[in-house]
């Protein structure tokens, strides 16, 4: 059955991309042959940069063209002889937002859209002015304004998207869970308190790849090994953040790789140390108070005195703020929930 349109395009921030924008473009996508994804923000909102929005767009809807433009993109194409004005900030008129969205389609997509959706009251001038612009006449399809379908906006979920996060799907959500990272030598009781942290939090943990990765190998690991150990750490996290209720638990970063990699062969693949790169929302130092327990697999207590200086040299070169624990696991757990500002 042929589609009410040969083309479309659907506008918007999406930040973040929720359930009622994936409701909008699913109806949009549904009249249309080809339907194509329009994003900017000028300036961009915390936690929704142009790089996550790209990736929520790609994974939500890998079928459909999806451009999400920053100064630079834009730029870009001038640079190579397209005559598109400057990316418009949020606050411009709504004269230069849509004459910019009419020169980008007759200038990158080559192609006059034949409708736009939206849920929102602008739409008909919206239209009127790509028509004119086109030379041919461009419908507004109006979805929910009401917000009926999927009652949410934007602005709501910015201000309190872990109690709203229903209204994203997980892999938008998992973007905004905040990722604790632990660090710590041989036998600072970073394993126990990572379980115990998720379980006082009510969310999940990331366990350390590397250690599976050793306990199967038998103890014996190869050069290569360590940079799929950072990748499998970081890809386990990803994985994790989409099921996690606003923390995400990590039992290690891939800075502890990249200090095993120096330690047992004397360097590290560029894109090992690029991943010990990785920011954690907040960070803590298991200090080595704890009595060392030699479980067969350890160097010793020398060797924990000696990894958890290099952390705390890495850490201040860096620059990064760092909170240290110390005592039992409780008082540790106590001391996070602190850092937190959450009842204990």
């Amino acid at each position: 059955m042929a589609k009410a349109f040969s083309s479309g395009l659907v506008v918007g921030k999406f930040a973040p991309l929720h359930l009622g924008h994936e409701w909008l473009i699913q109806q949009a996508q549904a009249q249309c042959e080809r339907l194509y994804l329009l994003s900017w923000s000028l300036p961009e909102f915390d936690g929704c940069a142009a790089d996550r929005r790209e990736r929520w767009l790609h994974v939500r809807f890998p079928e459909l063209s999806c451009w999400v433009l920053t100064p630079e993109r834009v730029a870009n194409w001038q640079s190579e002889g397209l005559q598109l004005p400057s990316l418009p900030y949020n606050n411009e008129s709504e004269t230069h937002q849509r004459q910019f969205v009419a020169d980008f389609c007759l200038q990158v997509l080559r192609e006059p859209v034949e409708a736009v959706f939206t849920s929102e009251a602008y739409g008909d001038g919206f239209a009127a002015h790509l028509a004119e612009c086109f030379g041919r006449p461009v419908r507004h399809v109006e979805l929910d304004r009401a917000r009926q379908r999927v009652p949410i906006s934007a602005s709501r979920l910015r201000a309190d998207v872990h109690g709203l996060r229903h209204y994203l799907a997980p892999e938008v959500y998992g973007d905004f869970v905040e990722r604790i990272g632990l660090l710590g030598g041989e036998s600072t009781g970073k394993s126990s308190l990572a379980q115990a942290l998720a379980e006082s939090l009510q969310t999940l943990y990331a366990a350390e790849f590397g250690r599976e990765l050793w306990e199967m190998r038998g103890g014996d690991l190869a050069y290569d090994d360590l940079l799929h150990i950072g990748r499998s750490q970081v890809a386990r996290e990803h994985a994790l953040a989409a099921r996690c209720r606003r923390y995400l638990v990590c039992d290690t970063t891939p800075l502890t790789t990249l200090f095993y990699s120096r330690e047992l062969f004397g360097e590290a693949e560029a894109e090992l140390a690029c991943l010990a790169e990785r920011r954690y929302a907040h960070l803590f130092l298991c200090a080595d108070d704890f009595p060392f327990v030699q479980d067969g697999t350890r160097q010793g207590e020398s060797f924990r005195h000696r990894q958890n200086r290099w952390y705390e040299d890495q850490l201040q070169r860096r620059g990064w703020a760092y909170t240290r624990l110390s005592g039992s696991l409780s008082q540790r757990v106590k001391q996070v929930l602190e850092h937190l500002d959450l009842p204990r």
